[in-house]
């Protein structure tokens, strides 16, 4: 069941498909290269054409992320950062935008905060969306009775292993919009395969009138306009934190950072897609 309230990420969608645009999507990890570069990198792919974000939230023992997100979620760790910090630099952004968040992470933070004070505080914070990686949506329902009426968008995982029953109960249970894991096994190692993905989304399409994005292994702004032609969302992360980490220690990180952003972003204007929504 979908949150009663119309968030930042439901404006946003409605908003790019009257325009005929995709929403491109950046990952960031909180506290790479550090905490206070992170406020800057979220202003910077803002202002390079970002139109929702993802803000990881380091965990010590990741399951989804590959080497390049491993190691990010490493460094933002040795940085202090936390989910408490993580909802202090939210709060910080929503200073001066209104760009939707998502938060990226794992359970077991979220139940040592406590699932009341979170989706009170989060919602307080300004944060859109919730994606938790290891909290199936069928046993999520102890989280969702607080963010639902709280505003916060839970979005859900599918991935080319889900099968019809699984696909019934995510549908069931997100909102903001489905998050499609285009490959299996972990972030950033294998590439996309739009051929491949392009049936699943269009028969997605047929059953949810929720956006789609589709992410894990665009690198590049060629796939990622590859994707556009038939997704809602393009999600790239370790690519973004690829380059975070080559150039963590020069003065030109947020330039190289914005002029990716810039190029992917341009892959997702103008594209011929099939209409959103269930038929």
């Amino acid at each position: 069941m979908a949150s009663p309230k119309k968030n930042r990420i439901d404006r946003v969608f409605a908003s790019l498909r009257e325009r005929g645009e995709v929403a491109l999507i950046p990952f960031l990890t909180l506290g790479d290269p550090s905490l206070e570069g992170t406020l800057d990198l979220l202003h910077t792919v803002e202002e390079a054409g970002a139109d929702l974000i993802e803000l990881g939230v380091p965990f010590s023992d990741p399951t989804a992320d590959g080497p390049v997100l491993q190691h990010s979620l490493e460094v933002g760790l040795r940085a202090g950062a936390s989910l408490p910090r993580a909802l202090e630099l939210v709060q910080e952004f929503r200073r001066s935008s209104e760009t939707p968040i998502v938060l990226y992470g794992y359970y077991n933070p979220i139940f040592r905060y406590g699932l009341e004070a979170f989706a009170r505080d989060a919602a307080a914070a300004g944060v859109d969306g919730l994606l938790v990686v290891d909290l199936p949506p069928d046993e999520a329902e102890e989280l969702l009775q607080w963010t639902r009426p709280a505003g916060v968008h839970f979005v859900c995982l599918l991935a080319p292993t889900s099968g019809r029953e699984r696909v019934r109960v995510v549908l069931r249970h997100a909102a903001g919009f489905i998050y499609y894991v285009s490959v299996t096994g972990v972030t950033g190692v294998k590439p996309v395969q739009p051929w491949e993905v392009r049936p699943v989304i269009l028969s997605l399409r047929q059953q949810t009138a929720l956006p789609i994005g589709v992410g894990f292994g665009i690198s590049t702004a060629e796939q990622a306009a590859a994707v556009a032609e038939f997704a809602d969302a393009v999600v790239v992360g370790s690519a973004i934190m690829r380059l975070v980490d080559q150039h963590r220690d020069q003065s030109d990180l947020p330039e190289v950072v914005a002029q990716f952003v810039r190029r992917l972003k341009q892959g997702t204007i103008g594209v011929k897609r099939p209409p959103s929504g269930a038929v």
